[in-house]
């Protein structure tokens, strides 16, 4: 009976009427491609499926923790939910992809365990960097009503910062002028005094009360109180000139309380408006820092989260060889060796043409060597034949030997050692 029919008579179904259809599973299919698996190989072996159906939803696991991450990461930078969407759906596909790869070019039949170990390694290297990227979002976001409070503690301490070094910038301006406007005041209330002196003076003469002793305007009255007069018309340009520096001197201290309270109200206006993703995280580090339950939570679902991005490939490098993965093995390694053979008989055809390329065109240089050397062989005979009879230089005396050589040399271009 076929694995894949039904039972007659008790209504049991085989493994796959499990799934919810009828002879195909089409909802682990999705978990299959996201493993990385070879569907088609695949539905062959059924004792297979559940492995690289766990498998697959443990990739897709890693998709929506890097999409959440990174969605929580962008929406506390930007505050955009169309952009919040788009990069967490880019940034999930990413990691998805990135995960499905490392696991579906992982072998394990053919393969040494320690192989498969040291195979593991890098792999397993940048899943740990996947995993800190992406829980550190999500650890933000766990602890983010303490992370508040700690952060208007740290825009408070940035604060006093600032306006200590608001101050000291303003130091010097505020002594010169403060010094200033007291040197001004000391001068006016000396003056003021002065006169107010000479006034009671001629006051006392007046009423009797004075150094006379007798009431009323006498002559010496008189006298201070003329005194009096000329020191109030002497002193009062520089009082009125002096009041007016005071003024002056009042605005500049004004001016520059003014700017340091506005440049305040700016700065801590900013702090608290800008408060972005660097500054949630230095309070969560601060936190972790000042409480130890804050660093070993944090540290605990930083690990877990590790440990989550990290499965799939833990989860393929402890999976048992099964039947899918010989069969995968057999495929892949048939299609290699009939490539190979291919590859090996076609650069054995290009071999062998070259061969007889070289071996044909070794027999027409060896025809024309040999047809070149019996025609130079005739051509010498017949120059040797007229200097033995005489006829090759008639003029006075036959020529030497050595002199035949060299025309015949030059004539017909012989080598020295095709003559050898």
């Amino acid at each position: 009976m076929s694995a894949k029919e039904p039972v007659q008579g008790n209504d049991l179904y085989a493994y796959d009427s499990f799934s919810g259809g009828s002879g195909k599973r089409s909802d682990s299919n999705f978990l299959w491609w996201c493993a990385g698996a070879h569907q088609q190989l695949l539905k062959q072996f059924p004792s297979e499926h559940s492995k690289y159906s766990g498998l697959g939803g443990v990739i897709l696991a890693t998709f929506v923790l890097a999409a959440v991450s990174s969605g929580y990461a962008i929406y506390s930078i930007f505050n955009s939910i169309g952009w919040t969407f788009v990069f967490a759906l880019v940034w999930g596909l990413i990691i998805f992809n990135f995960d499905r790869f490392l696991v579906s070019t992982m072998r394990k039949y053919g393969v040494s365990p320690r192989k498969q170990a040291w195979m593991a390694v890098p792999r397993v290297a940048l899943a740990l960097l996947i995993g800190v990227t992406i829980a550190r979002p999500l650890e933000l976001k766990i602890f983010e009503k303490e992370i508040d409070t700690k952060v208007v503690e740290n825009i408070h301490k940035k604060i006093r910062l600032n306006d200590s070094l608001l101050q000291a910038e303003n130091k010097a301006l505020m002594q010169t002028t403060e010094a200033e406007r007291n040197r001004l005041i000391t001068r006016k209330l000396s003056i003021e005094d002065t006169l107010h002196r000479l006034q009671q003076s001629y006051v006392q003469e007046a009423d009797g009360t004075g150094g006379s002793g007798r009431r009323g305007i006498e002559n010496l009255t008189r006298l201070k109180m003329n005194a009096f007069e000329t020191a109030r018309q002497q002193y009062s340009p520089e009082l009125a000139l002096l009041q007016v520096d005071i003024a002056k001197q009042d605005s500049i201290l004004a001016g520059a309380k003014a700017g340091l309270e506005d440049k305040r109200k700016q700065y801590e206006a900013a702090a608290k408006a800008n408060v972005g993703f660097l500054e949630r995280n230095k309070a969560l580090s601060d936190l972790a820092s000042e409480e130890s339950s804050v660093f070993w939570t944090s540290l605990l679902l930083s690990l877990l989260i590790i440990l989550i991005e990290v499965g799939p490939i833990v989860s393929k490098l402890i999976m048992p060889v099964g039947p899918y993965d010989i069969a995968l093995a057999k495929e892949e390694l048939t299609q290699m060796a009939a490539a190979e053979n291919e590859m090996r008989k076609d650069k054995e055809l290009t071999s062998e043409k070259k061969k007889a390329f070289y071996r044909k065109q070794k027999e027409v240089s060896d025809q024309l060597t040999d047809k070149l050397s019996a025609l130079q062989q005739k051509h010498i005979d017949e120059e040797l034949e007229k200097w033995e009879r005489g006829e090759w230089n008639p003029r006075d005396h036959r020529a030497s030997m050595d002199e035949v050589m060299r025309k015949i040399k030059e004539r017909y271009q012989v080598d020295e050692g095709d003559v050898l």
